[in-house]
């Protein structure tokens, strides 16, 4: 039957309704990627001259913005915030009308000089490699309210370029979506007398085991109990740390392993939405994670209206399913 759940790090309420994953019409799949052209990929390697010039490179050889690299950072062509962004004008009703500048840093971070359009076509050393970039280039906006970094996967998911790559917003306030959350590992700490709610979580369910989909000597992944999307998966450290930039494991390899069997068992790695979350500006009671919401139903009236979704496979036959198929 039905149920309404809440995630317990959000406060977002799901209906998880598996029955409606039965109707006509209802099957989830995923099809292959278009192959990139490399010719008109302005992330390829050797098309440096295509991007403005780069800010920080992990390379083999070479000089900046010349082949030779393996994840390159280059600011964004079309940026959404930016340093200089001017004071807009001020409206004559600002309890009505308020606007501020939209000052930031908003940065691109080539995955691999691969011409690949999901991180579960590199090695998982490549994928590493690009954690360690994201963890470097949000220590070096540290000073900011809030820096999200995401990967778009696909057209459907918001990717405007194919090859993979991730994005960084330094944003100069806190959103308020992150801040709710920061607010509910607050009052978890208050009435556990300083208990951490994301490493709470994951103890218990590792003790459940009924969504938990692997782990290793770094990280948990799990099906989250208040999943939004079908697939959706969490990862978080084994190690609860506030912030993803602090010193330690990032989990990547088991991420990697874990976009490899979603991969497996939809025949092919479907569009995704993936970002870290990490301690905002304020946050005394925070753990960081990364989240994986693949793009396998569309947001539909409900969702868009209410902010409640709806989910049409249980997080537990997630989890038992991408458990039993070999990541490939």
């Amino acid at each position: 039957m039905p149920e309404v759940r809440v995630d317990p790090l959000t406060g977002l309420k799901t209906i998880v309704a598996a029955e409606r994953a039965t109707r006509p019409g209802a099957g989830l799949t995923a099809e292959p990627a278009a192959p990139i052209d490399v010719e008109n990929d302005p992330f390829a390697e050797g098309h440096e001259d295509r991007t403005p010039p780069e800010v920080h490179a992990v390379r083999d050889e070479g000089g900046a913005d010349t082949p030779g690299w393996r994840v390159r950072v280059v600011p964004n062509l079309y940026p959404a915030l930016d340093a200089e962004s001017p004071v807009p004008q001020r409206d004559a009703s600002p309890d009505l009308f308020s606007a501020t500048a939209a000052t930031g840093a908003h940065e691109v971070i080539v995955n691999a000089p691969d011409s690949v359009t999901s991180l579960a076509d590199l090695e998982a050393d490549q994928v590493a490699l690009a954690a360690d970039v994201w963890r470097e280039r949000m220590r070096e906006h540290a000073g900011s309210a809030y820096v999200h970094l995401l990967v778009n996967e696909r057209r459907e998911a918001g990717a405007s370029l194919p090859h993979t790559h991730a994005q960084l917003y330094a944003l100069d306030f806190v959103p308020a979506q992150v801040a709710r959350e920061r607010e509910r590992f607050g009052a978890y700490a208050t009435r556990t007398m300083g208990g951490n709610l994301l490493a709470d979580l994951v103890q218990d369910e590792v003790r459940r085991r009924e969504r938990i989909v692997a782990i290793d000597d770094e990280a948990v992944l799990m099906a989250p109990y208040g999943a939004r999307l079908p697939y959706q998966l969490m990862l978080a450290p084994r190690t609860p740390r506030p912030r993803f930039e602090d010193d330690g494991p990032t989990g990547a390899r088991l991420l990697h392993e874990g976009l490899r069997r979603l991969r497996a068992h939809l025949g092919a790695s479907p569009p995704l939405n993936l970002w870290v979350r990490t301690a905002p500006r304020g946050a005394e009671h925070f753990a960081w994670r990364i989240d994986v919401l693949p793009r396998l139903t569309h947001l539909a009236g409900l969702e868009l209206g209410t902010g409640v979704h709806l989910n049409v496979v249980s997080p537990e036959r997630a989890a038992s399913e991408l458990r039993d198929v070999t990541p490939r």
